[in-house]
């Protein structure tokens, strides 16, 4: 089958198009907004120009039978932008359908969407876990724009031959991880201490070799198309065992001081920073238990192993 990866140079998308390439089943190509991002040379690349709803798709379609949708507007630290809705909107909503409108024109027989959990909402209790059937609560701009995202993609679909497949992932994380993660691993790296030693929450992850691997397996599974899938490592992990294993791989001393979690949430609240309480200090629980059953998937890497993994090449990185 001849597989589009969208964003293919996106973090993301350089592992899963290295690791289709390694199974060797596929022909592989991919599409880009720039000229200039840097992709691996091994598969054709097509250069797009800006996503949004006037992208011209068909010379990119044709002959691909399968679409992995990756690029993406993803979250923005400092956003300069006048309008940061209608930012998310033109990208992660209309350049979408525009893309799967043209997919439908071109005969492609599926398309997979990676959406994010987010999409579920920004936190679980410690007794719950977000699942396939849990009530969407967007929260924050970029979850938004992938929930409409996702409605819409349903509602084009559904006269038409072409299977849609959703996957919402929690954060990724690898060695080159961007955002807060990146961030997070630098200051790992430095031995600063933080205040996390009185946290006991839960969160799920997905180490990027695993949210590849399953989506390489949705690429031609017979039972993914039409589904929504919630994927994670199946290991969830507390703020503090993720420090730990982190620092430890990096050979670094860890130093956690005991904050009361009011202070820091009343720190961050005061600062308008809860997204940062919110990432570190509560739980997010994904039940991944219909992607392992349905279609047969266990995450080749274990979390701890995955994180050790992680600390050790961020360190070897920067030698």
């Amino acid at each position: 089958m001849r597989v589009l990866v969208t964003g293919a140079s996106g973090f993301l998308a350089r592992s899963l198009i290295n690791m289709l390439l390694s199974q060797g089943l596929h022909d592989v190509i991919g599409s880009v907004r720039s000229s200039k991002s840097y992709v691996t040379s091994e598969i054709e690349i097509f250069v797009t120009g800006e996503i949004n709803g006037d992208t011209a798709w068909d010379r990119v379609l044709e002959g691909v039978d399968v679409i992995i949708h990756t690029a993406a507007r993803a979250h923005v630290i400092k956003d300069d932008v006048v309008d940061p809705a209608s930012a998310f909107y033109e990208v992660n909503v209309s350049g979408t359908i525009a893309l799967a409108a043209a997919a439908i024109r071109n005969n492609v027989k599926r398309f997979i969407f990676v959406s994010s959990i987010g999409v579920n909402g920004s936190s679980t209790s410690e007794d719950e876990a977000f699942s396939e059937v849990s009530i969407p609560n967007p929260m924050a701009l970029y979850a938004i724009s992938k929930y409409e995202a996702e409605q819409q993609l349903s509602q084009l679909v559904e006269n038409s031959m072409m299977q849609l497949v959703i996957v919402r992932p929690p954060l990724v994380y690898a060695e080159d991880a961007p955002g807060n993660f990146g961030r997070l691993l630098k200051i790992v790296s430095t031995s600063f201490p933080l205040p996390f030693a009185l946290v006991k929450n839960r969160k799920s992850f997905i180490y990027r070799e695993n949210l590849s691997d399953f989506l390489c397996k949705c690429v031609d599974h017979p039972a993914a198309g039409g589904e929504l899938f919630l994927v994670s490592d199946a290991e969830d992990v507390s703020t503090p065992e993720l420090l730990t294993v982190l620092s430890r791989a990096m050979n670094k001393k860890l130093y956690l001081i005991p904050v009361p979690m009011w202070l820091m949430k009343g720190v961050t609240t005061l600062l308008g920073k809860t997204s940062i309480y919110e990432q570190l200090c509560d739980s997010l629980v994904i039940d991944s238990t219909k992607a392992r059953t349905l279609l047969n998937w266990n995450p080749p890497f274990k979390v701890r192993d995955a994180l050790r993994l992680t600390g050790e090449a961020f360190t070897n990185e920067k030698l």
